[in-house]
């Protein structure tokens, strides 16, 4: 370098932030102002939640003025989300699921008018309303009552055989509690027995056991769902029909996957066999739980409006399908030596949700929330069933279906099958 470009550079004084200043001050976050502070972040998800809601409300208010009248009649539809049955009177409690109000005018009971009280203002979208009809029923006799609506539609239920309705009381939630206990406690604690035999077993036994509880499950989440889809059919498509028992299975799938996450990261440092089994056994028993939560709904309702009788046929049968369940749960844990109360715990965390689901059944008999619990049932039994689909894999062949593994699979929904068939609900 000359001396003439050395003299030069000392005149020109060294300024570190030259470039800075030449392309716009910054922010201390490094980023580009432009003379101004940025808007925060929050300023502006508050004003467009603003705007949406304005807007909304808005078309909401003033939209409907700007369309012409619908043309046509009025579209009713009524359900009867729930019937009580006491003496010389018959309660309906009625939803509206239907986009338009409705007003129930009359009611008849086989052709035979009746006085009512309730219901005196038309019924609104979604909501709900009791109508208490004063006739004197006779026990164990068919009923079909007609609603005549204020436009001349007849909407009709049928009472295939009217039987008083349960009260509440702690004696009759004893008997939903005792139901409960015998369906699903007491068979999933006879079904985990079976541990002791499964211990002495090999790897290859041990494969087919975990392929025969993906048929288990696979059978239980299939009969779930057709029994939530019925129970939507039934309520009459009010909040979503068909959608709750997706909607619930999708909520639970997600519960568990959170669950198991957090069971695996409480203990990050053991890789055993016995521990991964035993928080698969937990995750089978809170699957099977769910299920049994909708199953002993569909009891208690049954039983609160007569179509259930209980007694030894009914409990044998849920005792064998159920006892399986309790095979399902202790197939993982051949790999290690639990405790008597660990498995006490799984067998109440997997059986004692049907001692719920009978009492939430006989009390409240609501076809939308039974579809949206069976959904409930079949995302969490989907979700263990992934789980166990990595231990079927032969780890020497590498295979994950073989012709073991496919006996298993298969003869796991055949015993549900079967065990169903005994089942006379």
């Amino acid at each position: 370098m000359s001396t003439t470009e050395e003299s030069r550079d000392a005149e020109v004084p060294r300024n570190p932030d030259a470039r800075v200043d030449a392309e716009g001050p910054k922010s201390r976050a490094g980023t580009r102002t432009g003379g101004s502070g940025r808007v925060p972040l929050w300023v502006l998800v508050v004003g467009l939640v603003a705007v949406l809601v304005a807007a909304l409300g808005g078309l909401a208010a003033y939209g409907g003025q700007t369309l012409p009248d619908r043309l046509g009649p009025p579209v009713e539809e009524l359900v009867v989300e729930r019937m009580v049955i006491a003496p010389g009177s018959i309660e309906l409690v009625l939803r509206n699921t239907g986009p338009d109000p409705v007003a129930v005018a009359q009611v008849f009971v086989n052709d035979s008018y009746v006085d009512f009280t309730g219901a005196d203002e038309p019924i609104g979208r979604l909501a709900a309303d009791t109508l208490v009809l004063n006739y004197p029923w006779q026990d164990g006799q068919p009923y079909t009552v007609s609603m005549l609506t204020s436009t001349g539609l007849v909407i009709e239920h049928v009472v295939d055989a009217a039987v008083a309705t349960p009260e509440p009381g702690w004696e009759f939630l004893g008997v939903m509690a005792l139901v409960g206990t015998y369906v699903g406690v007491l068979p999933v604690l006879l079904g985990m027995l079976v541990l002791p035999i499964l211990r002495r077993t090999s790897g290859r036994v041990v494969r087919v056991l975990l392929a025969l509880t993906v048929g288990l499950l696979a059978y239980l989440a299939l009969d779930a769902l057709l029994e939530g889809l019925e129970l939507a059919a039934l309520s009459g498509g009010a909040f979503g029909g068909p959608v709750l028992v997706f909607l619930g299975a999708g909520l639970a799938f997600l519960a568990l996957t959170t669950i198991d996450k957090v069971l695996a990261g409480r203990r990050p440092d053991e890789r055993d066999a016995g521990s991964a089994g035993m928080r698969l056994a937990v995750m089978i028993a809170i699957g099977i739980g769910l299920h049994n939560l909708g199953e002993g709904l569909v009891i208690g309702s049954a039983y609160a409006v007569g179509e259930l009788a209980l007694g030894a046929a009914l409990i044998v049968g849920f005792a064998a399908h159920n006892t399986t369940e309790g095979l399902a749960i202790v197939a993982p844990l051949t790999a290690r030596r639990p405790s008597l109360w660990s498995l006490v715990g799984l067998g109440l965390i997997a059986g004692a949700p049907a001692i719920l689901g009978a009492v939430i059944g006989a009390s409240v008999d609501n076809a939308g929330l039974s579809a949206l619990l069976f959904g409930v049932g079949v995302g969490a039994i989907v979700q263990v069933i992934i789980q166990i689909v990595p231990g079927l894999r032969d780890r020497a062949s590498g295979r994950l279906l073989d012709p073991a593994v496919l006996g298993g699979l298969g003869a796991g929904v055949v015993i549900m099958y079967l065990t169903g068939l005994l089942v006379a609900a």
